[in-house]
């Protein structure tokens, strides 16, 4: 049954996305609800004119893992569920398994929470199996990409990424789904090879986004260093013949992007610092270490940190912060995640609006962020869990 109704998704996204129509975008009905949301703005009123009007695909709209609002993450339905909502650029995470070959996956330890590992048959191959929850000791489970030849990691099956802390049963650990997520296309998710994710883009008529994830065993791995594993990654495109400026290679490792731009030149300029810098304050420049200009000096076009840390508030208005203001000034390039990802924003949006949360009191919000990002910041692109929302608001704004 399972295997049934993964065909018959894929049948229908399929269908959707077939070469004649596969520009065609359908934005379904959350834009229009995030809309209904908003208060009395000229914002609203040009957004509300849009409604109805035919969506564009653009490349402003960045679809982060495919569309796991909804859709397992990393999936071949989930990313065909980005591209048919609009998304220009599309998101293969990319790890490696036992046999050093590329699967697109969030973390090479990630398979207990975003697959069925711990209720198949490969369950015991895991670095560590399932332990239930015991007094104040949470369950817990880790298998990795590493732990798996391919052909064993491509006999799994996608789920919701998510896990119950509390459960005494395998079972009840992979039913932890956050209420504001789906479980309607939980379980068919069909994984992907990072070659198979380039043909399947291709296809779609999209650009690439693979990010280059740290590796959770220690490197070299059976021979691979670092700078093999990042050259192996720009090869699968260079094989397929993809053209470098369709390739936006991504790392939070500033040594990958250093390293593609000095061998890799060409896929280089267009190489992205996810700027994850733990010690740096986004209000004090003092902090940024390498600074924005020193950044630009090493030859990195593209930066990309969390939303908060471009935002801040002035006289309750969201505004661009002093980060924003400097990668600006320094010439660079910027893209932000993560849009969609942090359920009801009634409460102030959690992690990902902290610089801004004493103004987010409601979903109405999040176009309006969305449109600081880009109308102020002057953000490349947005990553987002549910493409819809960044490519209706691009469509609208004549963004490209």
């Amino acid at each position: 049954m399972r295997v049934l109704l993964s065909s018959l998704i894929l049948a229908g996204l399929t269908a959707s996305l077939s070469p004649a129509v596969a520009n065609e975008v359908e934005p379904g009905p959350r834009p229009a609800w995030l809309v209904s949301q908003m208060e009395e703005s000229a914002l609203k009123d040009k957004l509300s004119a849009c409604l109805g009007q035919p969506t564009k695909r653009t490349l402003f709209s960045i679809s982060h893992r495919g569309a796991p609002l909804q859709f397992p993450e990393h999936t071949e339905e989930g990313y065909r569920a980005g591209a048919l909502m609009g998304a220009g650029i599309l998101e293969c995470d990319v790890t490696f398994t036992k046999d050093k070959e590329l699967v697109c996956r969030h973390s090479q330890n990630d398979l207990h929470t975003t697959t069925n590992i711990l209720t198949s048959s490969l369950a015991g191959k895991c670095t560590a199996g399932f332990s239930p929850a015991s007094g104040e000791n949470p369950a817990s489970a880790e298998c990795r990409t590493s732990d798996l030849t391919l052909a064993e990691f491509k006999s799994l099956t996608g789920k919701m990424d998510s896990a119950n802390k509390k459960a005494a049963t395998v079972e009840a650990y992979m039913k932890g789904t956050a209420p504001w997520r789906t479980e309607l296309y939980g379980q068919v998710g069909t994984l992907m090879t990072h070659k198979e994710s380039i043909e399947l883009f291709k296809d779609l008529g999209v650009k690439f986004t693979p990010e280059l994830k740290a590796a959770k065993v220690d490197m070299p791995y059976e021979g691979m260093s670092q700078t093999d594993y990042a050259q192996k990654l720009i090869d699968d495109y260079k094989s397929a013949g993809v053209a470098a400026e369709d390739v936006f290679a991504q790392s939070f490792n500033l040594s990958d992007i250093l390293y593609w731009i000095d061998n890799e030149p060409e896929f280089g300029k267009q190489a992205v610092f996810l700027d994850g810098r733990r010690d740096l304050n986004p209000m004090d420049p003092g902090t940024f270490s390498p600074s924005m200009k020193e950044l630009k000096e090493m030859g990195v076009n593209f930066i990309a940190p969390p939303l908060f840390v471009l935002l801040t508030l002035e006289d309750g208005e969201i505004v661009p912060s002093p980060y924003a203001k400097a990668a600006k000034d320094a010439g660079l390039d910027i893209i932000t995640w993560t849009l969609e990802r942090s359920g009801p924003l009634s409460s102030g949006g959690g992690w990902y609006y902290q610089t801004i949360g004493d103004v987010i009191d409601s979903d109405g919000k999040m176009l309006e962020v969305v449109d600081v990002l880009a109308s102020q910041v002057g953000v490349k692109g947005i990553f987002s869990d549910w493409p819809a929302t960044t490519s209706f608001y691009a469509s609208c704004m004549g963004l490209e």
